[in-house]
């Protein structure tokens, strides 16, 4: 029985990357402008972005018709004496998360290079002997959070992380428990590192769990490549692009997310920080109608 992926967007496709920042544009104008452009589904963006008082929040929403699918938290396990840290900042996203209704967390890799300045400040690599310790540790916080907070784990492999690759996803897919953790795939990230996100839908089925739609220029990716340019600067050089100007194709990712034996959100996220004020909502109502125009979505 084919089940079409749930459509929704995120702070992300308005130029939101941080919970505080003057570049970005104001959490008002992004919910105003989300529902302005079609979507009745969202993320939670940056914990602080909007508003973490919970009645609030949902007064917010429901004013203008929205949902919560996810939070979204970055982690950092994989570094020493990382554990109450993380789960600080993971547990709060995750109360006001469940708060909202959700049941999905969307957890990210903290970066081995800058951001913003692109200075690599970490070994590019997990080594042999820090990949199941890295597991482990995603598994007790999926664990904890689940028992918690009744939200499951999505897992956001990352460019400029250490899950990056094609490679490097499917190890960790064999390091973690299929029980507790499972994919958000990020058809953007992972075409920006060299991956093939269908090849990961067919392979790995019962491992995707949620979607972030989105495409690269493969041109300017390549560039950024060839030069050892970071994540940031490449988001600001345009490496994430509007569809269906890049890949992957998003026809055949929406027909397999259909063929799915799970409820699919698939967030549209196309990077774009910083931005000029009035460029998303235009981006985001094209992108829309061209996804609604691809495959199967409600």
């Amino acid at each position: 029985m084919s089940r079409p992926a749930m459509i929704g967007s995120a702070p992300d496709s308005w130029g939101v990357w941080f919970a505080d920042d003057p570049l970005q544009t104001p959490w008002e104008r992004f919910l105003d402008e989300v529902a302005a452009a079609g979507y009745t589904r969202i993320e939670l963006g940056p914990y602080g972005y909007l508003p973490t008082d919970p009645s609030r929040l949902r007064d917010e929403l429901d004013r203008r018709g929205l949902t919560m699918t996810a939070g979204t938290i970055f982690e950092h396990l994989h570094r020493a004496d990382s554990w109450d840290s993380t789960w600080k900042d993971v547990s709060a996203a995750a109360s006001l998360t469940a708060a909202m209704g959700a049941e999905h967390l969307v957890v990210i890799p903290d970066f081995w290079r800058d951001p913003q300045t692109g200075e690599v400040i970490e070994d590019a690599r997990l080594t042999d002997e820090q990949w199941p310790a890295y597991a482990a540790l995603m598994n007790r916080l999926a664990r904890r959070i689940r028992e918690e907070f009744g939200l499951r784990i999505q897992f956001h492999p990352h460019a400029d992380t250490h899950v990056d690759t094609h490679e490097n996803v499917e190890r960790f897919l064999h390091e973690t428990d299929p029980g507790l953790v499972n994919l958000c795939l990020d058809t953007g990230h992972i075409a920006y590192c060299g991956g093939d996100s269908l090849k990961l839908i067919r392979d790995h089925p019962d491992r995707i769990g949620y979607v972030h739609l989105k495409q690269v220029d493969p041109g300017i990716v390549a560039d950024v490549h060839e030069k050892g340019i970071g994540f940031g600067e490449a988001v600001r050089m345009g490496a994430m692009c509007e569809p269906p100007n890049g890949v992957p194709e998003m026809p055949p990712i929406l027909n397999a997310l259909a063929e799915l034996d799970a409820e699919i959100f698939a967030i549209v996220e196309q990077d774009m920080y910083p931005c000029p004020a009035d460029q998303p909502l235009p981006i985001a109502t094209r992108t829309l109608g061209y996804l609604q125009s691809c495959g199967p979505l409600r």
